[in-house]
């Protein structure tokens, strides 16, 4: 079977990946973009967004990436459906085959495949996915101001998302399935000398429950325990921190990792150990998770791609 040949693939088709077609299209590289199984990337999870620039009252999440994607199908970029599930980075041409079992031969690749949220696996999350349960305070702790709220996971994620809820939230409670904390010392005493965060150790969710949007929480105390005890809390909203998968498993026999999985990048620089294979987004952020942040690596990467490019014609 004859492979295809592709200048630039851009692998993903969130912020990053489709600010990266805008830039490449526009550079003329004639960039062939996969946009994976969740068109629009992690964003389309959740409602509205009021922190990227330019909608002073805020703009449609799906709408904001909807936008995106016209604009770099404007401009030139050929958007296909499907995700690639192996890569071969061992020499170039790097040769990648898709969901549908095409081979493809790319003489540049940009990895903006994401992170995705871990979820407990409670049915209800799903029910209330936009309506009350959110992955990301950041994004939406701002609905919740002066409202009560909590958060779930005991490590350095859960914190901060219960700190930066603090000072919006009347109320933040926090629950830990184990005796203690996991996180660092400082974010343990941080948590523990807030007035408004009540940490509610050795606790789980059973589930949720709301008329119109989450209401409140079903919880249970030393579960499977002989003083095992089940109540509930009246909460406005449910914020997962127990952290995020990145979706780089495709890539990692060939690209560098840290230990969670998040592709390694030479500082502000996209460029892997891989040369001509750059990584954009939060499959290579750990720490901010942002549109606005995506968007930006999508540019760099975009433009170091074009630099490799033409470095191969000189």
């Amino acid at each position: 079977m004859e492979r295809e040949h592709i200048s630039c693939l851009i692998i993903g088709s969130g912020p990053a990946g489709y600010t990266a077609a805008i830039y490449a299209s526009r550079a003329n590289l004639h960039p062939v973009e996969y946009c994976g199984l969740l068109t629009g990337g992690q964003l389309t999870q959740t409602t509205l967004v009021e922190n990227f620039p330019g909608f002073p009252t805020g703009i449609d999440a799906n709408e904001l990436m909807m936008n995106m994607q016209e604009q770099a199908k404007h401009f030139g970029t050929d958007l296909r459906d499907g995700e690639i599930v192996k890569a071969d980075f061992s020499k170039r041409p790097y040769v990648l085959t898709t969901d549908g079992g095409k081979e493809l031969e790319a003489d540049t690749v940009i990895i903006a495949t994401g992170a995705s949220a871990k979820y407990l696996g409670l049915a209800d999350e799903e029910k209330y996915k936009g309506e009350g349960v959110s992955a990301c305070a950041t994004c939406d702790g701002f609905f919740y101001r002066k409202k009560v709220v909590a958060v779930v996971g005991g490590g350095d994620t859960a914190c901060e998302e219960a700190l930066y809820l603090a000072g919006l939230a009347k109320k933040v409670y926090l629950i830990v399935r184990k005796p203690f904390l996991r996180a660092s010392d400082v974010m343990q005493k941080r948590v523990m000398n807030k007035e408004n965060i009540e940490v509610l150790f050795e606790t789980n969710t059973l589930g949720l429950f709301g008329e119109n949007g989450v209401e409140g929480a079903h919880l249970v105390k030393r579960k499977g325990e002989p003083d095992e005890e089940k109540f509930d809390i009246a909460i406005d909203g449910f914020f997962l921190g127990i952290g995020h998968k990145p979706n780089s498993d495709v890539f990692k026999e060939w690209v560098d990792t840290d230990e969670q999985g998040y592709i390694k990048t030479d500082g502000c620089n996209p460029s892997t150990n891989v040369p001509g294979v750059f990584a954009a987004g939060d499959v290579a952020d750990p720490h901010y998770r942002q549109a606005i942040n995506a968007a930006a690596s999508g540019c760099r990467a975009a433009i170091e791609a074009d630099k490799y490019l033409k470095s191969l014609k000189d």
